[in-house]
């Protein structure tokens, strides 16, 4: 786990009356954490400040670039999911090797260089450069999220997740809106928009130059904590050897053998971990749907000027609009978490109404010729995805370890990526098929239609098979969302109580046993308890 900056610089201070005295430590140790906890909500919040953001694809089709619709939708925004794909993996790998700052650094970096070939290129093959750097900017957004971990106690992880992701909505809506006034209000142009971006993008790399950089990060860089430093982490504790500690590193020395090799272990934790059918539900829901997700965020701006390709700047509301969204994302996200379900048994058919719902709001913005109902549709579209997000978080997070979780949520989104590229190159793309945006949109449609029968179906035979087991056993209650606190107490106490015995198979892992492997979730907390 990660420690705060006056644990890991305590060892090496060269003033021995700092470290007795109990009284004035906390008191420094709570000022610094408040000042951590300001300065990153703060960068987090500038980071977003991005008014010109809205505005790029009327800016690429105005007066001012000149560029077709044609080469817009099939030359220059395809090129963003190919290089996305291309420098996900690597971004992520770098980010724990570097600990997170040097990432942050070149997101930094890729923001300006995108706004200054967005400001001066002239060409297609300039617009695709830019379209590379942002791809950069997209997969350095894990570095944030995972740097704030790294440098706090875990007792304060989720404060902190609150508090950041705050600051970024923060962020999002106020860029969203100060761009809208800007163009509607005080008749700036697009270029003066950008202008105004660059200014606030080179202020907030200032920013993350002054940013701490962490000792530790989530794989790569894992000393072994001294005493009196923080406890490690969760993968540290997972299925410790024979005659080791519960905490200790397996994988200290090449004598631990293949099977301590970290990723190894991830690999063998994740293959029991996929037994829960919970988890491969909410796993496909992030691949599938959230590749048709962004493909509709990637080309509406597009489809919005095909409806109402007005010359007049000031009739431009893509900035309203994403803001509307942004809140609308916020507030469903929030209500999710009092959201009391059986999700065990009502994920599929939820999730496939979901997807009907959203299915109906492509099709609306395919066929309507108001700018206003596409607006509408795809500020709620955005609100229903958005919903689902937290559930799905907490389904797939609940019964997995930290670094496991990091692990399945990056195979999801490098998968969910993979299908997106797929479907561009063939719907998009000038080499496939090279649909109008309009085209595209009724080819989305048969998309998530063709994804809500499945979840339909799935509901309906999930429900039999229910019934049918009823019979025979009680149907156990369904893991509702709720805090990880509490769903571990509700183990303890299942355990407690003898209740244990009587779950099904679906609800617990119980895969076999190998000296100190015994893996799944479950099993893993009977350990834990019994330590």
């Amino acid at each position: 786990m990660a420690s705060s900056s006056q644990r890991v610089e305590k060892p090496v201070s060269p003033e021995p009356q700092a470290e007795p005295g109990p009284e004035p430590g906390p008191g420094r140790e709570l000022q610094s954490w408040q000042w951590l906890v300001f300065y990153l909500c703060f960068y987090g919040f500038m980071s977003q400040m991005r008014p010109g953001e809205s505005f790029i694809t009327p800016y690429l089709l105005s007066p001012a670039k000149n560029f077709t619709k044609k080469q817009v939708t099939n030359e220059i925004t395809p090129v963003l999911s190919y290089s996305y794909l291309a420098v996900l993996v690597p971004m992520f790998l770098l980010t724990d090797y570097l600990r997170y700052k040097p990432v942050l650094l070149l997101q930094g970096l890729s923001y300006i260089a995108v706004w200054l070939l967005l400001l001066f290129g002239d060409s297609v093959l300039h617009m695709q450069f830019m379209e590379f750097f942002y791809s950069l900017t997209m997969a350095a957004r894990i570095a944030y999220s995972s740097y704030i971990f790294s440098l706090v106690r875990p007792a304060q992880y989720q404060r902190m997740a609150g508090y950041s992701r705050s600051a970024v909505l923060l962020g999002v809506f106020t860029s969203s809106v100060l761009g809208q006034l800007l163009v509607t209000v005080g008749k700036f142009s697009f270029t003066t928009l950008n202008y105004i971006s660059l200014a606030f993008l080179t202020f907030s790399l200032i920013l993350a130059m002054f940013l701490k950089r962490p000792k530790r990060s989530l794989f790569f860089n894992r000393s072994e904590p001294a005493h009196g430093e923080a406890s490690p982490s969760e993968l540290d504790k997972m299925h410790p050897g024979p005659g080791q500690p519960a905490g200790r590193k397996l994988c200290g020395t090449p004598l631990a053998g293949w099977r301590d090799w970290i990723l190894m272990r991830m690999l063998w934790e994740l293959g029991a971990s996929l037994r829960l059918p919970q988890l491969r539900l909410w796993s496909l829901w992030w691949v599938f749907n959230s590749a048709g997700y962004y493909l509709i965020v990637f080309y509406v701006h597009i489809l919005w000027n095909d409806i109402d390709p007005t010359k007049d700047t000031t009739k431009v509301y893509n900035g309203g609009v994403d803001a509307a969204s942004t809140l609308l994302g916020a507030i469903t996200a929030f209500t999710a978490g009092f959201v009391k379900v059986q999700w065990a048994l009502w994920a599929k058919l939820i999730i496939g109404a979901v997807t009907a719902v959203q299915a109906g709001l492509i099709f609306l913005m395919h066929k309507t010729g108001s700018i206003w109902l596409c607006y509408m549709a795809f500020v709620l579209f955005r609100g229903f995805y958005q919903f689902l997000v937290p559930i799905a978080i907490f389904q797939i997070a609940s019964s997995l370890s930290k670094e496991l979780c990091a692990l399945v949520f990056g195979i999801n989104t490098f998968l969910a990526i993979v299908l997106k590229t797929i479907i561009t190159l063939i719907v998009s793309d000038k080499r496939g098929l090279g649909l109008h945006v309009r085209s595209q949109f009724l080819v989305y449609f048969g998309y998530f239609v063709l994804l809500s029968i499945a979840y339909f179906l799935g509901a309906v035979l999930g429900t039999l098979w229910h019934f049918l087991r009823s019979h025979h056993q009680p149907l156990p209650l369904a893991q509702e969302l709720r805090s990880p606190s509490e769903e571990k107490a509700a183990q303890l106490l299942s355990l407690q109580d003898g209740v244990l015995n009587n779950l099904q198979p679906e609800t617990t892992t119980l895969a076999p046993e190998d000296g100190a492997w015994t893996t799944g979730p479950v099993l893993r907390d009977q350990r834990e308890a019994k330590a």
